[in-house]
């Protein structure tokens, strides 16, 4: 079986999308799900579906990062958008309080108004969060009992986190973060405690390149989610090849995709 990069910024301008895709492919990642973070790269991230339909999924969502950028024209838009084919999610959604680019009164109303289209919708949720995880939780539990379920996108917690998004039915998203001894000394702690029918494998390239792999490059890519898996299969002492089974179908069952 092939690996399923559950997300990558695909629409970087760091990237081209052909040659990222053709990379991933003779990689052995033949499914990529592309991460949007602004209304102004869905149509592109539709486009990307259109061309390669067996390949590319994508979501559609707001950063909290731009959260400032929102108008109430864009739920309308996302609302439609949303019954076209390839999409999987709403996302990418979630709070930010490490930076606030975006005021934290105006990411939490954004994210909630995410939260109630992700349900009405019947999508999962692809969530980020950073320096903002108690008020996160609180965002979810108001709406949980009706949520077809999400994702903690590029999670680089502790086990306690980990424990309160594995009670809540999230799906836990695990990135080359894994890769540094340094920063993700609590994350390598906690990876051994995500069931096998809980992970799921992401680069969230082009960032967060794998700190194990040499040489080093400035982009990291879903051609590189292989190298990724294994590294997480040794913390989680499993073969690579149950862990890339493992987290190729849970990323299905979680988007709804038929393999």
């Amino acid at each position: 079986m092939p690996w399923f990069d559950a997300g990558v910024n695909l629409l970087d301008r760091r990237f081209n999308p052909q040659e990222i895709i053709s990379n991933a492919v003779d990689a052995g990642v033949s499914r990529l799900c592309i991460i949007t973070t602004h209304p102004n790269e869905w149509d592109a991230a539709a486009a990307l579906h259109q061309q390669f339909p067996q390949i590319c999924s994508y979501t559609l969502g707001i950063h909290p990062h731009n959260a400032k950028d929102v108008v109430d024209s864009d739920y309308a838009r996302l609302r439609s958008m949303a019954k076209e084919p390839g999409v999987v999610a709403v996302g990418e959604c979630g709070l930010d309080f490490n930076r606030n680019f975006s005021p934290q009164d105006v990411q939490i109303s954004v994210f909630e108004a995410q939260l109630a289209l992700a349900v009405e919708l019947n999508l999962p949720v692809y969530l980020h969060e950073r320096d903002a995880f108690e008020q996160q939780v609180s965002c979810l539990q108001k709406v949980l009992p009706s949520l077809s379920g999400g994702i903690a996108h590029c999670f680089t917690g502790d086990t306690k986190q980990l424990t309160t998004y594995l009670d809540m039915g999230l799906y836990i998203g695990i990135t080359g973060w894994a890769c540094d001894e340094k920063r993700g000394e609590a994350l390598r702690s906690a990876i051994p405690t995500i069931p096998l029918e809980r992970i799921i494998l992401e680069t969230d390239a082009p960032y967060l390149f794998p700190k194990t792999l040499r040489p080093r490059k400035r982009n990291n890519e879903p051609a590189l989610l292989p190298h990724i898996g294994e590294q997480i299969s040794e913390l989680m002492q499993v073969a690579p090849d149950k862990l890339r089974d493992s987290s190729y179908a849970n990323t299905c069952r979680l988007f709804c995709i038929s393999d």
